[in-house]
């Protein structure tokens, strides 16, 4: 396979040094705004400070009132995130930098191009060719357009379509345009010499491969030498065990120095199957450190950018506050009316949402009462009829009558047993999104995220059905007793299955707690659609609820 974290690096660098090219043309227009969030962003950004970055560009799009400015903050956001591994992150603010910059070309298609390197990295190689097509279509820039034309081919060489890539890829070479740029005219060599090996394993691809490669040494191109080397290494794993060895520790050294995490562990991988029997263990305690240092620090990265914009605007709805109260200490009458007005409405809100809660669990109640009615409806009643009606029957009664009138009653008895409780799914995320919101009050905030509606296409209803009661309860529990101010609650997508994390700032749950019924029906709920769900009990403050079920 193509080395996609490589790829990845240097495809995220290319859009970085054409955006900042247009931004250092704009500049001088964005110091006119005197937006010193959007300065500070970026010189984060150029130092390669990632978090200090990304929450400055949040700011800016909190703070800031330019449709444009926003639109390249929420395009930075998405490549930061989208180099920490937050893909499903990257692609939600590369959408809604979409949204801010409308027709605005110039910028559109590194979006686009952000957007299908996400796809890609996520395996969604059909959405992905989508996405880069986008970016071809809307370039002005010849050489952006022949850039996303080669990552057009990954996508393609990954769904092992080789004819398709080849084509593309044969076109590029004999470009005037990559022909006088050496590094990409090795990384275009490179890439169609590996499709045409991968297309046919009897193909001699040593002397290409080896070109590309010295041609990425003489110019020093490191994250093209560690493509090369990772190409050379599996070229030569089924003739000559050595050699793919020796180009595997190159691919090691190489991604040290250039400080990738993913090609480090695509080299031991290599060295794992390569090495002597008494090196493998070396090399495999090294992987398997390094591996799970690189996926804590990755969803450390993801919370926290979650944390960031949430901290964000918690941040400007506590500057609101202050405004108010220094309002309130000039204009005391009109204040105090509003104060009212306010309190009035808040009040009449929350009684509304009290009310809508209430009906909520009593008709809950009632639909589990009204099954269990049923159920004995069916059970006692309409059996009692009808051995009733037998016992008539074999008795040869005349009153032939009283048995159709019995009969009859027995059949609207035995209806009733069977009718179905309605539940509709249509736009579920925005029933979830306004279920979980409904909670939120003056001093709770309710933090969402992820809850799209890709997310909820493969769920069945009835598991939807058994999911919405689970987060009403779990969100009730939080009303009743967490005396939270700050409540989280990400959705998120591994293989066939979806992730709920719940996060409150609350007093927590005691590790002795026994649960009562709601909770315990909780449980029997996640567990009767073949999900799971661990409460975090004990910690010293707050609560993490981690639940997950199958899609389909």
């Amino acid at each position: 396979m193509i080395n996609r974290s490589s790829l990845k690096k240097f495809i995220i660098l290319i859009f970085v040094l054409a955006i900042s090219s247009c931004y250092q043309k704009d500049r001088k227009q964005d110091s006119a705004s005197n937006n010193l969030f959007y300065s500070k962003a970026l010189e984060y950004r150029d130092n390669q400070s990632q978090d200090s970055a990304f929450l400055y560009f949040s700011k800016v799009t909190t703070y800031n009132t330019d449709s444009s400015l926003i639109a390249k903050a929420y395009a930075n956001m998405a490549i930061i995130q989208c180099d920490q591994g937050d893909y499903f992150g990257s692609e939600e603010s590369a959408i809604k930098a979409i949204n801010y910059f409308q027709d605005d070309n110039k910028y559109l298609p590194g979006v686009y191009n952000t957007i299908a390197i996400a796809k890609n990295n996520l395996k969604n190689y059909k959405d992905a060719l989508y996405w880069y097509s986008k970016a071809v279509s809307a370039t002005t820039d010849s050489l952006n357009n022949l850039l996303y034309q080669n990552n057009i081919t990954v996508a393609l060489i990954d769904q092992k379509d080789y004819n398709s890539a080849i084509k593309i890829l044969e076109r590029l070479l004999s470009n005037n345009t990559i022909k006088s740029n050496k590094p990409k005219f090795a990384q275009v060599l490179d890439n169609l010499t590996w499709a045409k090996w991968l297309q046919n394993p009897v193909y001699n691809a040593k002397p290409d491969l080896i070109h590309a490669l010295k041609i990425r040494e003489k110019e020093k191109d490191l994250w093209g030498q560690n493509a090369s080397y990772a190409h050379l290494a599996d070229y030569y794993e089924k003739r000559n065990l050595d050699t793919a060895w020796i180009y595997a520790v190159k691919m090691y050294e190489v991604s040290k120095q250039i400080n990738s995490p993913d090609d480090q562990l695509q080299a031991l991988q290599k060295l794992i199957k390569f090495s002597p029997s008494q090196l493998t263990k070396k090399y495999f305690e090294i992987y398997h450190n390094l591996s799970d240092s690189l996926q804590t620090a990755r969803n450390a990265a993801k919370n926290q950018f979650a944390l960031i914009r949430y901290e964000t605007e918690r941040h400007k709805a506590d500057i609101l506050k202050l405004q108010k109260e220094n309002t309130d200490k000039k204009y005391q009458i009109s204040v105090l009316i509003f104060g009212i007005f306010l309190l009035s409405a808040t009040g009449l809100i929350w009684y509304k949402r009290r009310k809508l809660r209430l009906e909520m669990e009593t008709q809950n109640a009632i639909r589990e009462s009204q099954l269990k009615t049923s159920k004995k409806v069916h059970d006692v009643v309409a059996n009692g009829l009808y051995r009733i009606m037998s016992k008539l029957e074999n008795q040869q009664s005349e009153d032939h009558a009283l048995i159709d009138e019995m009969e009859d009653l027995y059949e609207k008895s035995r209806d009733i047993s069977y009718e179905q409780l309605e539940f509709t799914d249509k736009n579920f995320n925005e029933k979830i999104s306004g279920l979980l919101k409904s909670f939120a009050t003056e001093t709770t905030k309710v933090l969402i995220v992820g809850n799209t509606v890709e997310l909820w296409k493969k769920v069945e209803p009835n598991i939807k059905y058994e999911l919405e009661h689970i987060l009403q309860e779990l969100m009730v529990n939080m009303k009743k007793h967490s005396k939270a101010t700050n409540v989280v609650i990400r959705f998120e997508t591994h293989n066939n299955s979806v992730h709920i994390n719940y996060t409150d700032n609350g007093i927590g749950i005691p590790k002795q707690t026994k649960f009562k019924n709601g909770l315990n029906n909780t449980g029997n709920r996640i567990k009767s659609i073949g999900g799971v769900i661990n409460f975090n009990l004990g910690a010293e403050k707050g609560l993490k609820i981690q639940l997950s079920f199958p899609r389909s």
